[in-house]
């Protein structure tokens, strides 16, 4: 899908907001397109909130930018990308030299709890920046990657969180018993405590975005038509929740 089918598909499940993260990379776009892009989603009363990966001091600036071509109160990152894995003290450096952007602009840095770090760093991240605009975009899975089950990132990084990422997941033995595999589910048919989650979540949380680990069909006909039938069931399940 291009950007303007992924807006036109969320337009008819009636939802209000669309992220846009880094595999349609709004950076790599001018200015005027991604106007353009701002001005599709309004006429369709969604708004857009832009996400990316691999937090240099240079790529937050331009997402910074973004936002507000975007008119949205955050941005998420992933800090993590190609060829770029700064240590802890490197992220809080990165943090403290966008600071003063982001409380000029009124934008908030939403940081994505990621495999490499645990949940007590990332909450030191947003601790030590010391500023309502810096904040966690809480992913339900993710921190499986850093050893961390859910019960330990909700209880760290509900409290901070600004953007909320809702991920239906199982955990299941494999087949020859020494192992499981997490899998993707439809929402609701899985393992994510969702009631507890809102409940926990801050009251700063700006949205919940439904992201969905689909496991691929033989075809890729298949796997869009999965796509498309399990973010139908997903979505009307969230919204069975939220309002």
């Amino acid at each position: 899908m291009s950007v303007f089918d992924l807006i036109q598909k969320a337009a008819g499940f009636h939802v209000p907001v669309v992220q846009i993260a880094d595999n349609l990379p709004l950076d790599a776009l001018p200015d005027e397109q991604i106007r353009e892009i701002g001005r599709y989603a309004t006429e369709r009363n969604i708004r857009i909130e832009p996400g990316a990966r691999k937090m240099t001091d240079e790529i937050l600036h331009r997402y910074i930018e973004i936002a507000i071509l975007l008119g949205s109160p955050f941005v998420r990152f992933v800090i993590d990308g190609p060829g770029f894995q700064p240590s802890l003290n490197d992220v809080h450096q990165i943090i403290r030299t966008a600071l003063p952007a982001l409380e000029e602009k009124g934008v908030v840095l939403a940081i994505e709890n990621h495999d490499r770090f645990k949940a007590r760093e990332f909450a030191s991240m947003v601790e030590k920046a010391a500023s309502s605009q810096v904040g966690i975009c809480l992913d339900t899975v993710n921190s499986m990657g850093a050893g961390e089950g859910l019960e330990t990132v909700i209880g760290l990084l509900a409290p901070l969180t600004v953007n909320l990422h809702v991920k239906e997941f199982c955990v299941e033995r494999v087949f020859h018993k020494m192992g499981f595999v997490i899998e993707g589910k439809p929402l609701g048919k899985g393992m994510l405590p969702l009631i507890e989650l809102l409940e926990k979540v801050s009251t700063r949380c700006r949205s919940a975005i439904l992201e969905q680990w689909t496991p691929p069909e033989a075809t890729i006909e298949a796997t869009i038509r999965k796509e498309a039938d399990w973010a139908h069931e997903s979505i009307k399940y969230l919204k069975s929740k939220l309002y």
